[in-house]
């Protein structure tokens, strides 16, 4: 649906006749109904390259095709057609306060040869399939950041568009109200076939709705992949910093560089994070059987299984005590059955 190919975003720095590379040769795939996330820091290219898309902001340089049309080849009347067909949702909502919901939803269709009838019964359809259709008369400053944000999903879906780009969709709205607009997106990509891509800053945007993810660290893709994957063996740092944003595991850590009494380790015992990398590994006792075969207590401190694109997926922190030996064959015996077993401290007695 969406392909990407090196693209470059170039800014001139006023008066230093310089240029800054906000997106820097990035090449990416959006298949068709993906939930296609885009994740970065500040300033690292990500609402750049969403704007590439669309071309609300033209690449210095590359090629942007959707479904199957060169969008840099296309005139000024057929690019204005074929934005109608990517809708956009932003962070701080954009609609007009001078115009109630049902005419700020109505507003893409002027023009549409759609008469006033029409443009009413389609407006309060799209309104009732965001479930905001009672606050129709109403205007934007009455309604809460959750409410707007529906009104603009609203609008951004009235000429029926194959692609929703999200830009910080959630970054306004607190945890709860957050939650609820993830989800009526997905429900909107399953039910209508939506192309979804959202730009974001938080891991835990990406790990409730996407199954593709891109990671941006200044104007480049540092990893891309299945969400999954991404989550149960990320290759580059930047990925492992927002992957431990969303985890209580990465707490250990700080434990451990405060010396808190919780990982304070007795000679002999192994301070370790068990890293499940498959859906099934949370539902077979391999920590009970490897303590059992090879005579190793293992304490569990604290762990974090989720849910990650319909597959289970977690990390538990143990400490693992008993002879060196034993210890490091149940170490093996559980990176054999596909778990990833990081040493955070290691208090046994070298020989």
């Amino acid at each position: 649906m969406i392909e990407l190919v090196n693209i470059v975003k170039e800014f001139k720095v006023t008066g230093r006749g310089e240029a800054v590379h906000a997106v820097n040769d990035v090449s990416l795939t959006v298949e068709d109904g993906d939930i296609f996330g885009i994740i970065g820091f500040s300033g690292a290219g990500k609402s750049t390259l969403v704007r590439c898309i669309n071309l609300l902001g033209r690449p210095s340089s590359g090629k942007v095709i959707i479904d199957g049309r060169d969008m840099m080849s296309l005139s000024d009347k057929e690019l204005r057609e074929a934005r109608k067909k990517i809708g956009m949702i932003f962070q701080h909502f954009n609609l007009m306060p001078s115009r109630t919901v049902e005419e700020n939803v109505a507003f893409p269709l002027k023009g549409s040869g759609l008469t006033k009838d029409q443009i009413h019964e389609k407006v309060m359809k799209l309104l009732k399939l965001v479930e905001i259709d009672e606050k129709a008369s109403v205007y934007p400053s009455q309604l809460s950041g959750g409410q707007k944000q529906r009104v603009a999903i609203a609008r951004a879906l009235a000429n029926d568009p194959n692609i929703l780009l999200c830009d910080e969709a959630t970054s306004a709205l607190d945890p709860q109200t957050t939650q609820s607009i993830l989800q009526l997106i997905k429900r909107l990509n399953k039910e209508l076939g939506l192309t979804v891509v959202v730009i974001t800053h938080e891991m835990a945007v990406i790990k409730s709705i996407c199954n593709k993810v891109a990671v941006m660290e200044n104007g480049r893709v540092a990893e891309s992949g299945d969400v999954f994957a991404i989550f149960t063996d990320p290759q580059q740092q930047i990925t492992k910093n927002f992957i431990r944003t969303t985890s209580n595991v990465s707490k250990v850590y700080e434990f451990v560089e405060n010396d808190a009494e919780v990982v304070r380790l007795k000679e002999g015992e192994v301070l370790a994070i068990l890293h499940y990398r498959q859906p099934e590994d949370v539902s077979v006792p391999l920590i009970s059987t490897a303590s059992r075969r090879y005579e190793v207590n293992l304490n569990i401190l604290f762990a974090d299984v989720e849910i990650i694109d319909n597959k289970s997926i977690g990390d538990t922190v143990v400490i693992l005590q008993g002879e060196n030996d034993n210890v490091s064959e149940a170490i093996k015996y559980l990176e054999r059955h596909n778990l990833r077993v990081e040493v955070v401290k290691d208090a046994r007695i070298s020989v």
